[in-house]
């Protein structure tokens, strides 16, 4: 099979190669893979930024359709349906704490697809049953490709963060994660704000059509101008920062009222300065995200077959072979999310 492959360590050494088919183990399923999404994540691999363990498949957002089950598979398994995969568990200990109590992103033997161990940028990937959430029928294979990403946005603001009826909330950075948290705040019926930069433009245009109240450019605007005008004077109620740049942690804690929250989803990969003050003299709370356990994937199916429908961020749907075309254009952020097919 043709499968996109970090095949060395090192900044790029990435390339659409040749690939054995896997062989599922007694205990895995062998999928047929219809759609993979571009993460960050993916990008990471490429400039060798994110640990990885080369010669190692790319991709883990993916959906698929069981071809071949091991030996020791006893339940039966719908082969007419079609699976989203929660690839992140595909190597865990599974009896340290944080496998025992669920939150098993803690785990220190874990591995996932995509970087770990082989992923979903190929035609055929292995897993085991456990790994398998099953996509209503009456859904496109996009949605369950999807659920991955929307997973962590759901994570991030239905467990990790207190959202209340009322709240005005700024989401900061309007990326793929930043623009899923708005659909799930907007589900949720939560007054959302969504800030950008001039290249972000299109982002802020979909952000409005996805139901942010309002869109702010923060090159072309004042942030804490326009949120002092939208929450009179008291600062918003939550801001989550998922661009991961330091300017814009700062200018989320400036704008929070007292009592506010605070949740760092973006990933910075490095040290920054910011106005730690605020969060003494306001009383803020402030966590972080990172990830998702099992239940929140089932709440993530439930939201799905509720309505939220997550394609909608999706901007460009390539074959495998259109890899780097697709690698480049979200990392210039000419696309939001976009969708390679091997089977195209």
């Amino acid at each position: 099979m043709r499968a996109i492959v970090k095949t060395s360590p090192g900044p790029g050494n990435v390339e659409l190669i040749d690939f054995p088919d896997p062989d599922p183990t007694p205990q895995q399923v062998k999928l047929e893979i219809s759609q993979c999404g571009i993460c960050g994540t993916d990008l990471h691999v490429l400039h060798d930024t994110f640990r990885n363990y080369p010669p190692v498949i790319l991709g883990h957002e993916f959906v698929g359709r069981v071809v071949e089950e091991g030996r020791d598979i006893t339940n039966r398994i719908d082969r007419s349906a079609r699976y989203a995969v929660l690839g992140a568990t595909a190597v865990t200990c599974g009896h340290c704490q944080y496998c025992r109590s669920g939150e098993f992103m803690f785990c220190p033997e874990r591995r996932g697809m995509g970087h770990g161990v082989n992923g979903a940028f190929a035609r055929y990937a292995c897993v085991r049953p456990d790994q398998l959430f099953r996509l209503d029928d009456a859904l496109a294979d996009e949605e369950g490709a999807l659920v991955e990403p929307l997973a962590a946005a759901v994570h991030a603001v239905t467990e990790r963060t207190e959202v209340n009826p009322g709240d005005i909330v700024l989401i900061s950075g309007p990326g793929p994660i930043g623009l899923l948290c708005l659909q799930v705040l907007v589900h949720l019926g939560i007054r959302t704000i969504v800030a950008g930069t001039t290249p972000d433009a299109r982002r802020l245009q979909l952000a409005r059509e996805l139901g942010a109240i309002r869109t702010v450019d923060v090159q072309q605007e004042n942030l804490a101008e326009v949120l002092r005008d939208a929450t009179a004077g008291k600062g918003v109620d939550v801001a989550f920062e998922v661009s991961g740049a330091a300017n814009s942690a700062r200018a989320c804690l400036d704008v929070l009222g007292p009592f506010g929250r605070y949740t760092q989803v973006g990933h910075f990969g490095r040290d920054i300065t910011v106005p730690f003050d605020h969060i003494a003299f306001r009383q803020l709370r402030v966590t972080g995200s990172v990830g998702y356990t099992a239940r929140t994937w089932e709440h993530t199916m439930k939201l799905l077959s509720a309505g939220l429908r997550p394609s909608q961020i999706v901007t460009h749907r390539l074959p495998l072979s259109r890899w780097r075309e697709g690698f480049d254009l979200f990392e210039r952020k000419e696309a939001l999310k976009v969708l390679l097919n091997p089977l195209a």
